[in-house]
């Protein structure tokens, strides 16, 4: 597979969805992290990201504002141990609790399938990075809709073991902006990282699009010693 350029992926595409890429430093040093949401609703875009804990959470930013919290509410990051999950919605809860209790990531999303707003039915996406001593690998699932059949729920997850350094992988919820929807299809796009977190931020905050974006979330994790670094990034200010 042919590795792209991350800017030209998110610049070609006004409407993602949410996105997450996980991958390695061309350094090899860092285990990195970046997930965003964007959104076409006052309810979607009426958010920011903000840190608890070792992970994050969604708020609204005018709690006056916000209408149905059930899709828009919840904590896109958790940290269990040596394993950092990074979803794109309540599934991070599932996959915390079940892998808690020694079940494997697959079997946590077995549990959960896409989300029940139609008619887009808006594919669960989940990613898992496991760093430990002076290891790291991660894998990504997408949990979607047969073509916005209902009645029929597609899984996939994607495994990637001893990364190769300066490379990540990216997987998003929609091919494009459209009514309804129309979600990601085929594997996550092999795409280029970089060393320093400042500019790998800047490159994908930059990329979105200005109308449609909303938050973003980075995460650099040393490999050997288990430090990290976080930055976010909020439209609403």
């Amino acid at each position: 597979m042919e590795k792209r350029s991350l800017a030209k992926e998110l610049a070609g595409n006004s409407y993602p969805g949410r996105g997450i890429v996980l991958g390695k430093s061309p350094n090899g040093q860092y285990a990195v992290a970046a997930y965003f949401i964007m959104g076409r609703s006052t309810n979607s875009r009426n958010r920011i990201f903000v840190e608890d804990g070792a992970g994050i959470r969604t708020q609204a930013f005018d709690p006056a504002k916000l209408e149905d919290p059930s899709l828009v509410i919840y904590a896109p990051v958790r940290v269990l141990g040596n394993k950092t999950i990074v979803t794109n919605g309540d599934q991070t809860d599932t996959i915390y609790e079940l892998m808690d209790k020694q079940q494997t990531f697959e079997q946590a999303l077995r549990t959960r399938k896409f989300e029940p707003d139609a008619p887009n039915y808006t594919p669960r996406i989940s990613g898992i990075m496991h760093v430990e001593n002076g290891g790291y690998n991660y894998a990504l699932s997408i949990l979607k809709s047969n073509g916005g059949d209902p009645a029929s729920c597609q899984r996939f997850t994607f495994a990637y073991e001893n990364p190769a350094a300066g490379e990540g992988h990216f997987i998003h919820t929609y091919i494009g902006d459209g009514n309804p929807l129309p979600g990601f299809e085929g594997e996550p796009v092999l795409v280029e990282m970089e060393d320093d977190i400042d500019a790998f931020t800047k490159t994908v905050w930059e990329s979105l699009d200005g109308e449609n974006k909303v938050s973003l979330f980075v995460r650099y994790i040393d490999i050997v010693g288990g430090t990290y670094e976080t930055r976010i990034v909020n439209k609403n200010q």
